[in-house]
């Protein structure tokens, strides 16, 4: 009986440590997202002159993503909905999902998912401020999934998401925040931005309106057999877009690993069920 008792204690120990980390873990994600959304001002209006010197085809995205006379607010809070997989193309689980996310491209963001239901049920949040990038998720808010942190591989990795992610904030996107722009063929368009003194890129592909069908880019990654990270393809398609406050954004998107290539595999889909830019 005192054996059982001590392996009682034990648990609920343990179970009291977990729930005292996970809600570290919440309160920094709560606390950078309170950072980021702080830290939009409005920066004039949007006018077509302004992008009157970029090669064709941004000019073209940018004039289908912003209405003229928009304010121009480059942080966005999202709410969204869709599937997370867990696993690899053998073997894999789809799961439902809903999530929060506020976005300062190229600056940071935090994703704050609600990923299953029943059995599995995961929380926790990605995130990339100020030069850190985190990956906490947690299994009932109990048993941790994933807990990292830190400014190497894994910051890289988030700035090179927070630059793909720009297409929500279409402002951000503009030269006046940093934004450099190259066209890339015909109905494609090239952008990158420079963060922690590396150049990264994302690759739009348009519609003859401008509007966007698909993102890609060279991500640093170690989704792949070897666990490495290295740069590889990543990327997926836009399949329908909305407006918002003057801003038109994806509004229904799936991405994944290898974009491109034999090994590609959507493992996000979303659409976005709401898009507030903040002032």
């Amino acid at each position: 009986m005192a054996i059982l008792l001590g392996f009682i204690l034990l648990v609920l120990a343990a179970v009291l440590v977990a729930q005292l980390f996970y809600r570290l873990d919440k309160r920094e994600a709560r606390r950078a997202w309170r950072t980021l959304a702080a830290q939009s001002e409005p920066a004039g209006t949007f006018d077509p002159a302004m992008i009157a010197d970029l090669p064709e085809p941004a000019r073209r995205y940018l004039s289908y993503a912003i209405a003229p006379g928009t304010p121009l607010l480059t942080t966005v809070e999202l709410r969204m909905v869709g599937t997370f997989v867990l696993g690899e193309p053998a073997r894999h689980r789809i799961l439902a999902m809903e999530a929060r996310q506020v976005l300062s491209p190229p600056h940071g963001f935090v994703w704050m998912p609600d990923i299953g239901s029943k059995i599995i049920r995961i929380w926790g949040s990605d995130g990339y401020t100020a030069g850190r990038a985190w990956t906490r998720f947690w299994l009932w808010g109990v048993i941790p999934v994933a807990r990292l942190a830190g400014r190497g591989d894994l910051a890289l990795s988030a700035a090179g998401r927070a630059v793909m992610e720009a297409i929500w904030a279409p402002a951000s996107l503009l030269p006046q925040n940093g934004a450099c722009w190259q066209r890339a063929g015909e109905d494609a368009a090239r952008v990158s931005f420079k963060v922690a003194g590396r150049e990264l890129v994302a690759t739009l592909t348009l519609s003859g309106e401008g509007r966007p069908v698909g993102i890609s880019a060279m991500r640093w990654s170690n989704a792949n057999p070897q666990g490495a990270f290295r740069w590889q393809p990543f990327g997926g398609s836009i399949e329908e877009t909305g407006t918002f406050d003057g801003y038109t954004i994806p509004t229904r998107i799936e991405v994944g690993n290898h974009y491109g290539t034999k090994s590609y595999f959507p493992f996000f889909r979303a659409a976005i069920v709401e898009a507030r830019y903040r002032r």
